[in-house]
């Protein structure tokens, strides 16, 4: 997706876009858990790891300066850095 000259404007498209994704995936996760089974246990670890992971990963990222210097930068880098994670549920979820 082409970004435009304004940073801020960019990131309001990315984490809208990002927003749509994770409704989606939290739907998918819905039913998958209302299946019940081993299945639905499996989706529910699988859901507490990949938040507590996030919940590091990001911080960490910010100190080593790996998602930038600048607000734009961090903001740009934290939404892309989530969206591929949430795209990749919406992925997997969706072929089950």
């Amino acid at each position: 997706m082409a970004r435009r000259n304004e940073p801020w404007t960019g990131m309001v498209w990315d984490a809208w876009a990002m927003s749509l994704e994770a409704s989606t995936v939290i739907g998918l996760r819905t039913m998958k858990i209302a299946e019940g089974g081993a299945a639905a246990h499996t989706e529910i670890d699988l859901m507490i790891s990949e938040k507590m992971t996030a919940a590091m990963t990001l911080p960490m990222l910010a100190m080593t300066g790996q998602l930038g210097i600048n607000g734009p930068a961090v903001a740009a880098r934290s939404i892309s850095h989530l969206r591929k994670k949430v795209r990749a549920n919406r992925r997997r979820l969706s072929k089950a």
